[in-house]
């Protein structure tokens, strides 16, 4: 027979048990029931762009224009002086004209081109431009030879994939190499010297990429991944700690200046009609007496051409010129990067010092020709 004490030690058990349960089915309820006891579970579905990679290669890009791209050889009295490359750029009447660099053509009293067909051809140079860095060659044959694609640098993107074909190096053995990169920048400001001085003669805005260029790439398409021609490869940074920055002239600024060389027409550019120096130089401005010796920064005017439009404006020797427009001017390669930018006969204001003495003139721009 069981004793009350029994009973007793049951109840208090199974009240122990019921409670315990009650607080674990609670606990429960709480963590995985939404809204129970006022709790709101949120189920978060992150949401991500998916992106699917697929690289199969560049080949039939490279194809599309590969023999289009020539070998261009320089000589001088009869001897191999350089070597670049360049890029049969268009077609007319038999006549085809190719595109390269001035700077690869410049030296030489004869030119020649290598085909990918390995026949070297002998070419004329239609004529070229230092500043714009831009030559054109042709050729008149009966033959059929590929003509490359032009696309437009305008319409490409920072980051697109962009190729470059060359002659790097020793032309013999790394001819037509192919290099591959993208689109680092565009618009890029870059001073480059036409001359053997040690100053900057102008400024050239261009395509910035880190597909490999060396020397003898010079002249050489880069194209998009479509093949096409969006630019003419013409510099390389080296300097210690760089790595990977090539530059290229925007296909449509080349463009401009082939059409008028081979329809023949003058590249006319505004003329001022003086001699020029950085004032940054202190033994040009001691040499030329320069009348304000307190400026770091401005165009020195070593003399004035009589006759010539800064004649006309009154600048002398020894002024200093500081602006053009509403330009400010730092150096001569400055002056010749924002004074191109005009046409012949507008009217320019020109800011300059003279003996210390802030003036201003206005200026009628004219061609050499016409000055002369």
């Amino acid at each position: 027979m069981e004793t009350n004490n029994n009973k007793t030690g049951s109840y208090i058990i199974s009240v122990i048990v019921a409670v315990l349960i009650g607080a674990v089915c609670m606990y429960l309820a709480i963590l995985y029931i939404p809204g129970f006891a006022g709790k709101t579970i949120t189920n978060i579905t992150k949401t991500e762009k998916e992106v699917t990679v697929t690289d199969t290669g560049i080949a039939d890009a490279v194809e599309k224009v590969y023999d289009s791209v020539v070998i261009v050889e320089t000589f001088t009295k009869g001897r191999a002086y350089a070597t670049g490359t360049g890029f049969i750029y268009k077609h007319s009447n038999g006549t085809y004209y190719i595109l390269t660099n001035q700077h690869v053509v410049e030296d030489g009293d004869q030119i020649k081109v290598v085909l990918t067909s390995g026949v070297e051809v002998e070419v004329k140079v239609e004529g070229g431009d230092e500043f714009a860095d831009i030559a054109v060659l042709s050729y008149k044959t009966d033959k059929e030879l590929a003509v490359a694609s032009i696309g437009s640098s305008v319409d490409a993107r920072v980051g697109d994939t962009v190729f470059a074909i060359g002659a790097p190096l020793d032309s013999s053995v790394y001819s037509w190499t192919v290099t591959r990169g993208v689109l680092s920048g565009k618009d890029r400001e870059v001073s480059v010297s036409v001359t053997n001085s040690q100053t900057s003669d102008w400024i050239m805005q261009v395509l910035q990429t880190d597909a490999a260029i060396n020397s003898g790439n010079s002249g050489g398409p880069l194209c998009n991944s479509n093949g096409e021609v969006i630019g003419i490869t013409n510099m390389k940074l080296i300097t210690s700690g760089v790595e990977g920055m090539g530059f290229a002239i925007p296909i449509e600024d080349a463009s401009s200046y082939a059409d008028k060389i081979i329809n023949g027409e003058s590249v006319d550019r505004p003329y001022l009609g003086v001699g020029m120096y950085d004032v940054s130089n202190t033994y040009y401005a001691y040499a030329f007496k320069n009348s304000s010796t307190n400026l770091s920064d401005g165009v020195g005017i070593s003399e004035v051409v009589k006759g010539s439009p800064a004649d006309k404006a009154g600048l002398r020797a020894g002024d200093t010129i500081i602006g053009l427009g509403d330009d400010a001017i730092k150096d001569t390669a400055t002056l010749r990067y924002k004074l191109y930018k005009h046409n012949v006969g507008d009217k320019i204001k020109i800011t300059y010092v003279r003996n210390n003495k802030t003036e201003t003139t206005t200026i009628t721009l004219a061609s050499k020709t016409e000055s002369e």
